[in-house]
């Protein structure tokens, strides 16, 4: 297997002109039912986004390519579920391996469109849910809407990093660059491990772990980011060679989300929102973690002073780190996963906590993509809300764990927020566009 993966790289790489189709074809068949249990999709979507980051495709062609495949597998394995229903069970492959589809199966019943959207994120489950639903006759579109969602976020987490690698590759870069992306990715390699390892365990004291490797972190990128000046000047570089009319556009909806008047307004929704629902003890660990991390990059703000990169034809006047809205952003996404995770399996709870992470990934790299932070900006930002989270949720569970929240309050709080996020990051569109015009 390894062989073939390396020669059809290799071809590909000779003929970049088929890169974008192969692109396409893979992401389809990796979220495509039985298929996506066979091929070795995760190492091919990878390596062939590494290739397009090299200078074949941008990096918007990239994650639409990647979209819209992840899109068809998941509509060709709905068809395939409602066009069989139970007789599906009889078809070859299914038949001999039935655990396949009875594990998508219990997901499903249990979880509902849910499971679709955490089980993007999960291998065994990517490809056999879609059809599942089919199967299960879930309407159309609703089952749509949320296959957008779902394949939207596959596309930018698992197509992203291969794509920066590839372009950092392509670009002459100092020196020390990759030494100081190897600390820090290492790093947080190792704050996500642990957690894993610790919620599958099922550790009690895993946020505390977590809490603790994050703090360490923090106050080694405390220290450290005078001396990661290769790291924040080479992606700044590897983004900024990626801007697009179009993208520019995206990004800056994007990053509105996290404006600091749009996460002041949600975060004192969700918190009225809990209240109201008599959610005590949820309410308590939102206000904790949502306070908490502003309170806090407001002083680490003011006590590192660190000047903001000169791209914007008018640069802002603030200080750069930690980034505000990446700690904002990561506070409150957190916030959702972790009690979106409550009274699951740890495997779901850390798919919940991978989903949680996009949009405020997103919203992270929106602000080195318009040029107004460093990566150490938002990596920090991200750190300190993570580690403030992983805090709070410690303290909150001291004698007995977070309840599950029963679905009528999720209807009630995730339509609101995210109606919310949405009006914020569209209003008043073209004088943002404005204020990040870039020289």
């Amino acid at each position: 297997m390894g062989q073939w993966l390396e020669t059809l790289t290799q071809w590909l790489a000779g003929h970049p002109q088929w890169l974008g189709l192969a692109l396409l074809i893979v992401a389809c068949m990796e979220c495509l039912a039985v298929v996506g249990l066979i091929i070795p999709g995760t190492v091919l979507v990878f390596a062939i986004a590494v290739l397009a980051g090299s200078g074949v495709l941008s990096l918007g062609e990239t994650l639409l390519l990647g979209f819209i495949g992840g899109l068809i597998g998941d509509l060709l394995s709905y068809a395939l579920g409602r066009r069989y229903h139970q007789g599906i069970r009889s078809l070859r492959g299914l038949r001999d391996h039935p655990e396949w589809l009875v594990q998508a199966e219990h997901y499903f019943q249990r979880y509902g469109v849910a499971s679709l959207l955490v089980g993007r994120f999960i291998g065994p489950l990517r490809p056999m849910l879609p059809m599942t639903a089919g199967m299960l006759d879930m309407p159309f579109g609703r089952f749509l809407l949320v296959s957008l969602c779902a394949a939207a976020g596959w596309s930018m987490a698992y197509l992203l990093p291969g794509w920066s690698a590839g372009a950092a590759i392509r670009l002459p870069l100092e020196e020390g660059f990759w030494s100081e992306a190897g600390i820090v990715v290492g790093a947080l390699l190792t704050l996500i491990a642990a957690t894993a390892f610790g919620s599958l365990r099922g550790l009690r004291w895993v946020s505390a772990l977590s809490a603790g490797l994050g703090v360490a972190i923090l106050l080694g990128l405390f220290f450290g980011w005078p001396h990661l000046q290769e790291l924040d000047e080479g992606l700044l570089a590897v983004i900024q060679g990626a801007r697009s009319t179009t993208f520019d556009r995206i990004m800056v909806i994007v990053t509105r989300a996290g404006d600091f008047h749009t996460q002041l307004w949600a975060a004192v929704l969700l918190c009225l929102l809990l209240l109201v629902a008599r959610q005590w003890r949820a309410a308590l660990f939102a206000i904790l973690t949502l306070l908490g991390t502003a309170l806090a990059n407001g002083a680490l703000k003011a006590t590192f002073a660190r000047v903001r990169p000169e791209v914007l034809m008018e640069p802002l006047s603030s200080y750069s780190f930690p980034s505000g809205h990446s700690s904002a952003a990561f506070a409150f996404f957190l916030t959702l996963g972790v009690l979106a995770g409550r009274g699951q399996p740890p495997r779901l709870r850390l798919a919940w906590l991978v989903l949680a992470s996009l949009p405020a990934t997103a919203i992270a790299l929106s602000r080195v993509y318009l040029g107004v932070h460093w990566t150490t900006d938002v990596t920090a930002g991200a750190l300190l809300a993570a580690s403030i989270c992983a805090a709070s949720l410690t303290l909150v569970q001291w004698r007995s764990p977070l309840h599950a929240m029963a679905p009528r309050v999720w209807w009630l709080i995730l339509p609101a927020c995210m109606g919310l996020l949405g009006a914020f990051s569209v209003w008043a569109l073209p004088t943002a566009m404005q204020m990040y015009r870039y020289q």
